[in-house]
């Protein structure tokens, strides 16, 4: 299945199922969510796509995301993009595999130290162990994954990632 986002498309060949789910959920009013949800036969893949860089995306907007990237604001929104995504899987009864969130942020600037950083931050705002340390009955979420677009690639060669339109090219709303 091949899943597109603005000017991203990702492929994951192996996909059972999948959708956009951030803007078709029916409660944006009271619940943030994830861009897409992906079923693999063993597990749902979260992801959040960010994309900075977009043909059209201004100097301003991309300075505004990078000052909330680093400031760790970003942290806080991707945290309750899983936790309502997860609480909606589950009350629909879908969340019935492990879930694995990752967060691909398109931004040639974002190095392997800053990825590094978002991840732990990220892995510690999210409850992956439960009162005491102890483990939970059920996995709310097995891993994160901060990624740009070359550590995408290792890490998930199986599942390419790419721009539809490289930076700073116009778009001239194709697609």
């Amino acid at each position: 299945m091949t899943f597109t986002e603005g000017n991203l498309e990702i492929d994951i060949a192996d996909a059972v199922g999948g959708r956009r789910f951030e803007d078709q959920h029916g409660l944006s009013h009271c619940m943030k969510a994830v861009d897409l949800v992906v079923e693999l036969p063993d597990r749902y893949l979260y992801i959040e796509l960010k994309d900075p860089q977009h043909p059209r995306a201004t100097p301003k907007s991309r300075g505004e995301f990078i000052e909330e990237l680093l400031s760790g604001r970003l942290d806080e929104a991707l945290k309750y993009k899983h936790r309502y995504s997860f609480l909606y899987e589950w009350a629909s009864g879908r969340a019935d595999k492990p879930v694995d969130y990752l967060v691909l942020i398109a931004l040639n600037t974002l190095d392997e130290a800053h990825l590094v950083t978002r991840t732990e931050a990220l892995s510690r705002a999210l409850p992956q162990r439960g009162p005491d340390g102890q483990p939970w009955q059920r996995d709310i979420v097995g891993g994160c994954g901060v990624f740009n677009l070359e550590s995408w690639t290792r890490s998930f060669p199986d599942y390419p990632a790419s721009r539809l339109v490289a930076p700073g090219q116009r778009d001239g709303g194709a697609r």
